[in-house]
């Protein structure tokens, strides 16, 4: 009696354990992952315009020419769609598979993300196709360049997280600290 007994909880367990998820996050899709002579390799990024989107979702049209319908996760407790949602927008966006629909995990308005920024010590344009032009001649660690890189924000070599981005204002974080901008007008 005790040997059967001590099988059936030894089988409970075993099936506990075989019915455990492996709790890893989920893949980010990688378009350019294949392209390794790009300066762009490794970029798990999708870009493309905003065709339509409602508060849950929105449809993008790739620069490789594919229609993307990317739905926002409702588990999601802050607004993972930074410069707010325009049809005709460009977009930066990480998205990952669940289910097989595509989540979206980070997005960001390339076209909010472009104008003159200000801040105490800094005063500078982003301009499309990846140039930033200083306003200050005798502005310290002058930024260049940018680019979008895993959601990321590169300017120059600094790499930012996008915490908001509005009509007016931008906070980008680093491991330095928090960043505000007002949008120059």
């Amino acid at each position: 009696m005790k040997k059967s007994q001590f099988i059936i909880v030894f089988a409970l367990i075993a099936t506990i354990f075989a019915g455990c998820k492996n709790s890893k996050p989920n893949p980010v899709i990688s378009p350019n992952a294949n392209n390794a002579d790009s300066l762009n390799a490794g970029d798990t990024t999708i870009y493309g315009t905003m065709l339509d989107g409602g508060m849950n979702s929105m449809l993008l049209l790739t620069d490789a020419g594919d229609t993307l319908e990317i739905i926002r996760n409702p588990e999601d407790t802050t607004e993972v769609v930074k410069g707010g949602r325009l049809t005709g927008d460009r977009f930066a966006v990480i998205a990952y598979k669940e289910y097989g629909d595509m989540m979206l995990r980070n997005a960001i308005n390339i076209t909010s993300l472009l104008g003159n920024w200000t801040s105490l010590d800094k005063n500078f344009e982003i301009k499309e196709g990846g140039e930033v032009v200083s306003n200050v001649q005798a502005e310290n660690n002058m930024w260049t360049s940018w680019k979008i890189y895993n959601g990321k924000l590169l300017l120059s070599k600094d790499t930012f997280d996008v915490i908001e981005l509005g009509a007016d204002s931008m906070s980008l974080e680093n491991k330095a600290g928090i960043f505000v901008f007002g949008r120059k007008k």
